[in-house]
């Protein structure tokens, strides 16, 4: 798995790399700023995760951030915001914008370890989920492509419906995730609905999205 380091202080960067490498097998790639990073995304690259830097020249972290949820294709991506800043202010906006985490400077491994198990935790293999169901691969990917289909179809119509309808769908369409073995995917969209935020269940919705994606292709790949 590819993972993206953003951070203008080289030291700081290398620390997290560090950190990071030292917590699994994972494809670290860095980027010297918000822009930098941006130009790296726009151009295709798709890394599972990223640590981003709170505060830095040319595009900080929250505008980073912002970009990321606000584009189709990077939304679902896992971002963990990274400073010394530790106010409610700071950590209210971070949450606003769609962060998956926040980890405070001086950051310790337990900390980089914690965000990275709680985000790249992988869903249910696909043979388990089909053979708990009772059902062939090709069901399950029917199955998958009508989730598809409701998460996209949620996204534009989420923000204007009655809390209580909102809160609601964002249950059934968490019911569905978690019976397809997408739990992270579940835990976000209930959490969105409890919280009653029109962007996070966007957000929400788009992360379960990505996790659909994904249990896709892993079910094309099973022998």
């Amino acid at each position: 798995m590819k993972v993206l380091v953003v951070d203008d202080d080289v030291v700081a960067r290398m620390m997290l790399m560090h950190q990071i490498d030292n917590c699994g097998q994972f494809e670290i790639v860095e980027a010297e700023d918000g822009e930098h990073a941006w130009r790296m995304l726009a151009d295709g690259l798709r890394p599972g995760i990223m640590f981003c830097d709170l505060r830095m020249p040319n595009l900080d972290g929250m505008g980073l951030l912002a970009r990321v949820r606000a584009d189709p294709v990077l939304a679902a991506l896992p971002v963990v915001l990274v400073s010394a800043a530790s106010d409610g202010d700071t950590l209210s906006e971070a949450g606003r914008l769609g962060a998956d985490g926040y980890i405070v400077k001086p950051f310790a491994a337990g900390q980089v370890r914690a965000q990275l198990a709680r985000l790249v935790q992988p869903d249910a293999d696909p043979a388990e989920v089909a053979q708990r169901l009772g059902v062939s691969l090709d069901r399950l990917l029917l199955y998958l492509g009508g989730l598809q289909r409701q998460l996209e179809e949620a996204g534009p119509a989420i923000a204007s419906l009655p809390s209580l309808a909102r809160s609601a769908q964002l249950e059934r369409l968490a019911e569905g995730c978690a019976t397809l073995g997408l739990a992270d995917g579940a835990a976000r969209l209930r959490s969105a609905g409890v919280q009653d935020d029109a962007q996070l269940a966007q957000t929400a919705l788009a992360q379960a999205l990505g996790g659909v994606l994904r249990q896709q292709a892993r079910a094309q790949a099973q022998p």
